[in-house]
């Protein structure tokens, strides 16, 4: 068990509080229906489940259609990925996330996440964490210039919650981008490496890595300062 002080609890979204590709799936899932016949249909989406499982990124759809024995032009590729971006999420949380905000009602929480605008809102209000978290920042409002690891969405947290350094912990998933800004700017951070994650998650270079690792919320313990 990993036990942390801190006044408030920032939280990454994808990956860390349901898991990714239970979007993707559903997204693959919502394009068969839309699209039908014009893309293959449910084999559609069981080709991309198989894409996806083998860790193929950015080209599923083409790879998929090419296995349907249909032509993947530009402008199909563009109505499914405009579907694809807003389509409504079929996603829930991991049951350690709900634990989790039982057991921290109390506490002040943020949340930061990149992607974009539309998408990461539509997860966000089926998780109804909008209701859930006190600050919410969705990187892809501003641009992905200012995707993570860029500082703007943590200076952003700390003029919300009025906090900073040790007082604020992050908790995310991926070492690559999530967890070097905030430690420079003297934040806790954690890493929760889920089984069924899409990405792997490994720090691209020193100082990337997170203070702890964990598997589970469960693997935790917050607490605020008394």
């Amino acid at each position: 068990m990993i036990e942390i002080e801190a006044k408030v609890l920032v939280l990454d979204l994808d990956d860390t509080l349901y898991l990714e590709k239970q979007f993707a799936e559903g997204g693959f899932r919502s394009l068969a229906r839309e699209f039908g016949g014009r893309i293959g249909g449910p084999r559609f989406a069981a080709e991309c489940a198989k894409l996806l499982a083998r860790g193929t990124r950015g080209n599923i759809f083409d790879l998929a259609l090419s296995r349907c024995g249909i032509e993947a032009s530009r402008e199909l590729i563009d109505e499914m990925v405009g579907h694809y971006r807003t389509h409504e999420p079929e996603i829930s949380f991991c049951v350690d996330a709900e634990r989790l905000f039982t057991r921290l009602a109390k506490m002040p929480t943020g949340l930061i996440t990149d992607g974009p605008k539309e998408t990461q809102w539509a997860k966000i209000r089926t998780l109804r964490l909008d209701q859930m978290i006190n600050h919410i920042v969705v990187t892809g409002e501003w641009g992905r210039e200012f995707f993570k690891p860029h500082p703007r969405a943590f200076e952003r947290i700390e003029t919300l919650s009025s906090s900073s350094g040790r007082d604020l912990v992050y908790i995310a998933d991926n070492a690559s981008k999530d967890f070097v800004t905030p430690r420079k700017r003297g934040w806790q951070t954690v890493q929760i490496l889920r089984s069924a994650r899409i990405h792997a998650g490994a720090a691209s270079a020193p100082g990337h890595e997170a203070d702890h690792t964990i598997s589970s919320f469960d693997d935790l313990q917050v607490r605020m300062p008394t």
